[in-house]
């Protein structure tokens, strides 16, 4: 019986945690690696684009007698238009602008790069507060005395650019979402599916544990079927071997009896003698309840302890109203839903039966059976309005041989064989003062 284990713990959470970690990193590296890709093969098509408009001012640049000599309008008509947003200016080698195309008037002269003759260079400026991209190139032209450097500079309106970048974005981070949501349902629907035969055992291995199955009986994949086969032989060895054993003991508890039996009947037997032949049943019948209780091999037994704690109670209910004691029965169950008892239910009935049986004894008029049951813990709490025990009684009272109780009925070892089967489940026995009746509480806590 162990404690419910965190999620990291689950094949299924796991699979889906490293599957959603891998969506949500593969696919937005994908979407910012194709994003600069696409903005350096734009930025590559503008610089080519600005090239080609520079050779074709080139084409048309003249220079006579160290004096630059230009066409008053240019092929492209878009240096023609003023304000158009393509531009283009020519510079001296100290980057004095000595001319510009009819689109550049009245725009303020920005600072513009002028590199190496036969060198290009292609940057971003701003012009009034507005980006545009330029493509300089320099080039010396020969005329009679000397070779004349210029700089030809080609300036466009970087928005055009923005905005196909911008739109690209917009689109692919649109469809990298809508990939990632479709990725995420086939992975749940996949994961979902091929995990299912972990889920149908797990499932089926529950109902086991509830004793709701006897054995798995779904068909699962190789690599499970295996140990579903090695797991059932498990059970049906376990329930033989516990049957022989119980066989066994029986067997062995009526071949001692009949002779003791005998024995105590034979009328020469003192006194002392007598006290011994019932201390050794008593001892017999202690050892054989002791080793009848199935204990922890039983974790594929389940047992409803609302029922088994009802039948008990309308039980002793009977035995004390015929006994002329007038007590008052009182069932709490905190969860409606049924509590399982991982383990068998003769031991279940002989843990809960020996305590209702002792607080029957020392109770006034009220006992109280309670049950608490969640996912974590199952708590069987058994109270009397009786006179309690004192604190050396509750120290001292699952030893060996000790007996709190003054009782003439019974063999006094109830609650050595409750504390028997509980350590065998692992379980925990606590005995205290009832703080509703009064009396004596005992109660025991198993693991879920």
């Amino acid at each position: 019986m162990t404690p419910s284990k965190p999620w990291h713990h689950s094949l299924k959470a796991r699979f889906i945690a490293s599957g959603l970690l891998l969506i949500m990193v593969l696919l937005p590296v994908i979407g910012f690696t194709v994003n600069q890709a696409f903005e350096r093969q734009i930025a590559l098509s503008i610089e080519n684009q600005l090239k080609a408009y520079m050779y074709s001012v080139l084409a048309v640049t003249e220079v006579e007698d160290s004096q630059l000599n230009m066409p008053p309008h240019l092929v492209e008509n878009q240096f023609n238009v003023i304000g158009s947003g393509l531009y283009a200016l020519i510079s001296d080698p100290k980057g004095k602008i000595i001319w510009s195309s009819d689109s550049f008037f009245d725009i303020n002269a920005p600072e513009l790069n002028s590199p190496k003759a036969g060198e290009s260079l292609f940057y971003r400026i701003k012009i009034d507060g507005v980006k545009h991209v330029t493509y300089s190139f320099t080039v010396r032209f020969a005329t009679e005395n000397q070779l004349v450097p210029l700089t030809i500079h080609i300036i466009k309106d970087e928005s055009d650019y923005q905005f196909q970048v911008d739109e690209f974005n917009s689109t692919l981070w649109v469809w990298i979402g809508i990939l990632m949501l479709v990725l995420v349902v086939i992975q749940v629907v996949w994961l979902t599916w091929t995990l299912k035969p972990l889920n149908q055992f797990s499932d089926e291995i529950t109902l086991v544990e509830q004793g709701k199955l006897t054995e798995l009986n779904q068909s699962y994949p190789k690599e499970l079927n295996r140990v579903a086969k090695q797991l059932n032989a498990l059970l049906h060895t376990e329930k033989q071997q516990r049957n022989r054993y119980r066989n066994a003991l029986a067997d062995l508890a009526h071949s001692l009896k009949t002779p003791l039996a005998v024995i105590k009947s034979q009328p020469q037997l003192n006194k002392d003698s007598q006290e011994q032949l019932d201390h050794i049943n008593h001892i017999i019948g202690y050892q054989l309840k002791k080793a009848q209780s199935v204990g922890s091999n039983a974790w594929h037994l389940g047992v409803n302890v609302n029922d088994t704690a009802e039948k008990l109670v309308r039980t002793l209910g009977k035995i004390y109203h015929d006994a002329n004691k007038d007590i008052d029965y009182q069932l709490h169950i905190d969860n409606q839903q049924a509590a399982i008892f991982k383990g068998d239910s003769a031991d279940l009935s002989e843990m809960i039966g020996n305590l209702l049986d002792n607080a029957c004894k020392a109770a006034k008029h009220n006992v109280l059976l309670s049950i608490y049951s969640n996912a974590e813990s199952l708590t069987i709490q058994v109270e009397d309005d009786g006179v309690g025990l004192t604190q050396q009684q509750q120290a001292s009272i699952f030893e060996r041989g000790a007996r709190a109780d003054t009782y003439q009925q019974g063999h006094g070892i109830g609650l050595a064989i409750v504390s028997d089967i509980v350590n065998s489940y692992q379980g925990k026995l606590q005995v205290g003062q009832s703080a509703e009746l009064g009396g004596a509480k005992f109660s025991i806590i198993f693991s879920q």
